[in-house]
């Protein structure tokens, strides 16, 4: 008897040893842990997708005056040809007067016309993004937030006749470098 007494002690540690095996693989109920087997039934969040940003209506335009009038009967209204065979289209708003529209690839831009102190036309967008500048043998379109140009060397047929007749009424080059000595 007392060898059957020891061993079922034997065994009894044994399976208590089992057990505690066990109890330690499992997590603690009361440290919040889930068993693995609880986690894979919860469902997968599903992450929310972003609301489609619609732009915000443009700001409403001032009344055009008088100096912006004649600004914007200077504009070259039309087809211009650019660089890297681009191009760009100017026209007058047609919701407000002494406003215009430059459209660039698939962006349109409601611009302000301003004589500038220098000659040259200035388009300046309403929302200050862009600017469009154009002087008296070309234009370009500027990107005032990246501080850089969008496209350069836009020419449109006014501008050409014009670049065509400075080169036909300049001197024919001649001997020397044109410059006439003095006679004293």
């Amino acid at each position: 008897m007392r060898l059957t007494a020891l061993l079922l002690s034997g065994a009894t540690a044994a399976a208590l040893t089992l057990t505690a095996g066990m109890a330690a693989a499992q997590p603690d109920p009361n440290a919040g842990g889930k068993p693995a087997a609880a986690k894979a039934k919860t469902p997968a969040k599903t992450a929310k997708k972003p609301a489609v940003k619609t732009p915000p209506p443009p700001p409403p335009l001032p009344e055009a005056d008088e100096e912006q009038l004649a600004a914007a009967k200077r504009a070259y209204l039309g087809q211009y040809d650019c660089e890297f065979k681009q191009s760009i289209n100017i026209q007058p708003n047609a919701k407000h007067a002494g406003y215009i529209d430059v459209a660039y690839k698939k962006d349109t831009f409601t611009m302000k016309p301003v004589l500038s102190s220098t000659g040259a036309l200035r388009l300046e967008d309403i929302t200050g993004r862009t600017l469009m500048v154009q002087i008296a043998n070309k234009s370009m379109l500027l990107d005032v937030k990246a501080g850089q140009r969008l496209v350069d060397d836009c020419i449109h047929p006014e501008q050409r006749a014009a670049i065509e007749a400075a080169r036909a009424s300049s001197a024919p080059a001649g001997e020397g470098l044109g410059i006439a000595p003095s006679q004293q």
